[in-house]
């Protein structure tokens, strides 16, 4: 199996309120884009790395970084796009053509689960696509504008839809050509297959694969790095590999 992955890292991150675009602000001493990525290399299976980034990004930002990544780490670089598709559809031109799978990644979910990714890649082998979640746990409300209470919502088929999301290359070619034909625009990369008509599978994720999205979440995210950075044997839940 060989999986190109691309690493999405061309947003601003305003709502992060930071000077510096979101994929580089640092957790934990390392950057967020910095963490995704050596993590990503950590997976045992052969793979192309992609990083789509912003213009202004690659000297002034980019290549500051080079020395947080594991000296093995080649990485591809791609402009990203005006939309989060338009990256992916970027990055997915320039993958390798012995790529099997194409699996793409939030520079600002650092803490994915390894054993959950490379399920994930087993399953968007057999059946298409797949992706990391989890069963969403509050009780979810419809709302109106002026904030009244609609409905109380079956949360019982509801999951939150995290990253990496993984698509076999055949059954991404055709949700691309379909999109482009019929104008569609996802809000994630499965959301395409989905409109397709084809199958999509969750597998588990886990609560720590936050997307560091805001002032809080940062502090949530340092606190996740510094326990992980003090397991150097790899024993914490979120490093652990089927032998």
């Amino acid at each position: 199996m060989f999986v190109s992955i691309a690493v999405l890292a061309s947003g601003r991150g305003t709502r992060l309120g930071t000077e510096i675009p979101k994929a580089f602000v640092r957790c934990g001493g390392r950057s967020l884009l910095a963490r995704s990525l050596e993590r990503l290399h950590r997976l045992p299976v052969d793979k192309q790395m992609i990083v789509a980034l912003h213009p202004d990004d690659r000297e002034t930002h980019f290549e500051l970084l080079r020395d947080e990544l594991p000296p093995d780490l080649e990485v591809k670089l791609v402009d990203g796009g005006e939309t989060r598709q338009a990256s992916m559809e970027r990055a997915f031109a320039v993958t390798s053509p012995v790529a099997d799978l194409f699996c793409v990644h939030d520079a600002a979910r650092p803490f994915f689960p390894l054993q959950a990714t490379l399920e994930a890649f087993e399953k968007a082998a057999a059946v298409g696509a797949s992706l990391l979640g989890v069963p969403c746990p509050d009780t979810l409300k419809r709302v109106e504008v002026n904030g009244r209470v609609v409905e109380t919502v079956d949360r019982s088929q509801l999951w939150a839809a995290h990253t990496p999301q993984v698509l076999r290359r055949d059954v991404l070619e055709r949700a691309l050509e379909r999109t482009r034909k019929d104008g569609f625009v996802g809000t994630d990369d499965v959301s395409l297959v989905e409109h397709l008509g084809e199958p999509v599978v969750f597998v588990r994720s886990d609560r720590r694969n936050m997307k560091v999205t805001t002032p809080e979440d940062l502090l949530s995210a340092e606190l996740l790095a510094n326990e992980l950075d003090a397991d150097p044997a790899g024993s914490h839940p979120l490093d652990r590999l089927a032998p």
